[in-house]
């Protein structure tokens, strides 16, 4: 009987561990790449093609630097995350978001400029 009741502890860890693998490739698929910039230092918005996905306007998104889209800083990213809420457009912006300049540093160097990013929507 100790061993009947082993191995379904055995079965039933090997199902705990594929759920959290599966939760995980969930989350990570609801992330979308993009790149950010910044403005001075109030102002910025999202692009046309985030505003326009049924109205941007008072959506929050999580985003994170994943790299350097500018070789002049190679390593830009502080390895934090940012929750930026939406409330201006930027019809002419040639990123995905125009942060704030305050939004930015806490995810990256100023001197970067320009970022490569992962977003979702929270």
């Amino acid at each position: 009987m100790f061993i009947f009741e082993f191995r379904n502890m055995a079965a039933s860890m090997k199902i705990v561990a594929f759920m959290v693998s599966l939760m995980v490739l969930i989350s990570t698929a609801h992330s979308e790449s993009g790149t950010a910039s910044y403005s001075q230092p109030l102002g910025g918005g999202p692009s046309p093609a985030i505003w326009g996905r049924n109205g941007a306007c008072g959506k929050r998104y999580r985003i994170t630097c994943t790299g350097s889209s500018n070789p002049g800083t190679p390593n830009p990213c502080t390895g934090r995350s940012v929750d930026v809420q939406i409330d201006d457009f930027c019809p002419a912006c040639e990123t995905t978001f125009d942060l704030n300049q305050n939004a930015f540093a806490v995810i990256a160097n100023l001197d970067a400029g320009r970022i490569t990013i992962q977003y979702n929507q929270l």
